[in-house]
């Protein structure tokens, strides 16, 4: 294995441990605007897991899918804002 390599499962165990992390604010979240933001980052994390994975099959097809991923995070973000801020008028 080169060093290129060791980097990318290392860059997948911290994206996994950040995963795990960010799913326990999102159960636990004292308040729906940490749920938010985690719902944001878990988001950000699989586009990630996405362009990590991309690195390692040398597959430049997958940034496509990044890009979906995040216009759809940033709508959804946008739209439970508004919501909840309609709610709360």
């Amino acid at each position: 294995m080169d060093h290129t390599t060791i980097a990318i499962f290392a860059s997948f165990l911290m994206l996994l441990a950040a995963f795990i992390l960010t799913l326990f604010r999102l159960f636990k979240g004292p308040s729906v605007n940490d749920r938010i933001a985690a719902m944001d980052l878990i988001a950000s994390i699989v586009m990630g897991f996405i362009i990590t994975y991309s690195m390692l099959v040398n597959r430049a097809i997958y940034f496509d899918v990044v890009i979906i991923i995040s216009l759809i995070s940033f709508i959804g973000t946008i739209g439970v804002s508004t919501y909840l801020k309609q709610k709360n008028d």
